[in-house]
């Protein structure tokens, strides 16, 4: 398998999209830096393999609850370094309407033997409540955050 940085991102985002979430971590070095920085709400960074271990851990409960997805538009620039790859892509969401919502996002990842040692992914918070259909959490959310 090969453990370019290209191939590191498609594992991921095919993984994520595949419910195979108990093999993602290891995906990543075990000091790394991850960051999503447009989460809504917040998040911490995520600097180990353990803490991206709970990141992606799913209840065996609430996994038949996780909406189906699939990696579409995927483009992945390489850089002057070769460790660092942008790719732009979207998950596609099929909603019950029957209509379909995709979630553009864009990664910066940094992939050192094989492993991810820094990524940032920027995924759209709008759709991203849209596609889990819980647009209310969205706005209460955003309610929350500008009270303070």
């Amino acid at each position: 398998m090969s453990t370019s940085p290209r191939d590191i991102f498609l594992q991921l985002v095919h993984g994520v999209a595949e419910g195979r979430s108990n093999e993602l971590p290891d995906l990543y070095a075990e000091v790394t830096d991850v960051r999503h920085p447009m989460a809504t709400p917040e998040s911490e960074p995520l600097t180990s393999r353990d803490a991206l271990r709970e990141h992606f851990s799913v209840p065996p409960e609430a996994r038949a609850s996780i909406p189906k997805r699939r990696v579409v538009d995927v483009i992945v620039h390489e850089t002057a370094d070769p460790e660092v790859i942008v790719a732009e892509f979207a998950y596609e969401f099929p909603m019950s309407s029957g209509s379909v919502t995709q979630v553009p996002c864009v990664f910066v990842m940094r992939v050192r033997n094989g492993e991810i040692v820094e990524s940032r992914d920027y995924i759209d918070p709008i759709r991203a409540h849209q596609a889990r259909d819980d647009i209310d959490a969205l706005v209460a959310i955003l309610r929350a955050v500008t009270r303070v």
